[in-house]
């Protein structure tokens, strides 16, 4: 029987230890999409306790991930995302955590735990109070850069509205103190989503930001042209757009200009008008992010807010999406082409949540490479639910079997949390036990271990900086 998450856990061979400890283990992080809340960083946040940055701190924002488990162990909400007791919640934690076998939140619970404070015990009730004063003693001085600074961050790109007034990126680029590079990203779903009904409140406040009246589309792809403009002065290299189904669509400009203003008017957006628009404005902005050297990132697939009556209670965001199985790829497919015929298609992230897409689009993005470009359009590490070992090695042995895995700018946190970096962790040892059961299978010559040690080291790092230009 092997040890509990022992130094070698996962790395079931030798070759897959010595890639792990020679070239994976110690390489810094770039974090290129996450949820960190930018003024956290900025002030270099202090937590009051365990609680707050393990679950949350009882304002609705916290990790969706153990509120899901939590909720199905029959909590109540309060105790979970809301303004119960600390101790509480952290208790209900604790006792629950034997129960989450086999699930992610154990081994990452425990890595937390190890990688952060220090703590090798088993989580369980017996060890709680343990755990609790020790973790509380470490957070007294492990802030939230501290944090980051513990793994070796370089990057993080935050995810910012082009609302935002970049506030505290610009105080972070004045702070000689900061030893991350904290970059905005563009993130212009609100623009994009007209059949819903915020849509006419957020245009007026784009309008508020650049000064002036979006009565018509050409307005507003001036506005938002604007943004993007500010947004790369403030050093964003990237863009993010949840396309939670993917509408694509030829269309003039007339035709989408009328689908705009219909948004303006608050009146329902047909299927086909979301096509034409949607279609339209990614046209745009994938123009604009070439323009500017971005790198643009498409995550599709997710079923948003299904529980009505827990959207009304404690809104979007907290943790009740799931997956979505609409057929996208002819659409994707498109936009894509589109943007390639047009000279305009830029260094493209894609992401699946529906695992059943994982080989139709790593196979889609094996379409639109480009010469001196190294993996312009990729497929993405394994995303929100498919963040878990299985999910990992899915998307990983798609990547080798159809794709170039040596050219992927591997993993990132996708997290509001700062405790997320020991999933990098993760991921490095399974791309070590994968890469090491080829070779020890026969299946890569082990003359070939200085390179597959490369491969591993660019996958962990050196591909997203260059990639992304930091």
């Amino acid at each position: 029987m092997k040890a509990f998450m022992d130094k070698d856990f996962l790395l079931d061979t030798e070759t897959a230890k010595k890639l792990y400890h020679e070239h994976a283990e110690d390489m810094p992080i770039i974090d290129y999409h996450c949820h960190l809340p930018p003024r956290e960083i900025y002030e270099d946040k202090k937590f009051r306790n365990l609680t707050e940055v393990w679950l949350g701190a009882g304002d609705r924002f916290g990790d969706h991930y153990k509120w899901r488990s939590l909720r199905a162990r029959g909590y109540e909400e309060d105790s979970i995302s809301g303004p119960d007791d600390d101790y509480k919640k952290y208790l209900q934690f604790v006792e629950s955590m034997p129960y989450f076998v086999g699930n992610p939140l154990y081994l990452w619970s425990h890595l937390e735990m190890q990688r952060y404070f220090g703590i090798d015990d088993i989580i369980t009730p017996k060890n709680a109070e343990k755990i609790w004063k020790k973790a509380n003693e470490v957070l007294e001085t492990l802030t939230a850069r501290k944090m980051m600074e513990k793994f070796h961050v370089k990057t993080v790109c935050t995810t910012d509205d082009p609302v935002d007034s970049l506030e505290w990126h610009k105080k972070m680029k004045e702070d000689p103190t900061l030893k991350v590079d904290v970059r905005p990203a563009f993130r212009p779903d609100k623009a994009i989503n007209v059949e819903l009904s915020w849509f006419k409140d957020w245009v007026a406040q784009l309008s508020q930001v650049v000064g002036r009246e979006l009565d018509t589309l050409e307005k507003l792809c001036d506005a938002l042209a604007e943004r993007i403009a500010f947004f790369d002065s403030m050093g964003s290299k990237l863009s993010d757009h949840a396309l939670d189904v993917v509408h694509y669509a030829p269309a003039t400009y007339e035709e989408a200009d009328a689908v705009y203003r219909k948004g303006l008017r608050g009146e329902p957006v047909s299927e086909e008008e979301q096509d034409k628009y949607k279609g339209y404005i990614l046209l745009f902005l994938g123009k604009q992010y070439s323009k500017f050297g971005w790198v643009q990132q498409y995550h599709i697939g997710a079923l948003r807010n299904n529980s009505k009556s827990m959207l009304k209670k404690i809104g979007p965001d907290t943790g009740f999406d799931a997956i979505e199985d609409a057929i996208y790829m002819e659409k994707l497919s498109a936009l894509l082409g589109a943007l390639d015929e047009a000279d305009a298609l830029p260094k493209t992230i894609l992401y699946c949540l529906n695992p059943r897409d994982n080989y139709a689009l790593t196979v889609l993005a094996g379409c639109f490479q480009k010469e001196g470009v190294k993996g312009r359009v990729q497929v993405g590490t394994a995303w929100w639910f498919l963040d878990q070992l299985d999910g990992m090695k899915q998307n990983l042995e798609t990547l080798m079997q159809v794709g170039l895995v040596a050219q992927s700018v591997g993993m990132l946190t996708d997290s509001r949390s700062f405790l997320s970096y020991p999933r990098h962790e993760l991921y490095r040892r399974l791309l070590c036990r994968m890469l090491g059961n080829l070779v020890e299978g026969g299946q890569y010559p082990k003359e070939e271990l200085e390179t597959l040690g490369k491969i591993v080291e660019d996958v962990c790092y050196n591909n997203a900086k260059e990639y992304f230009g930091f």
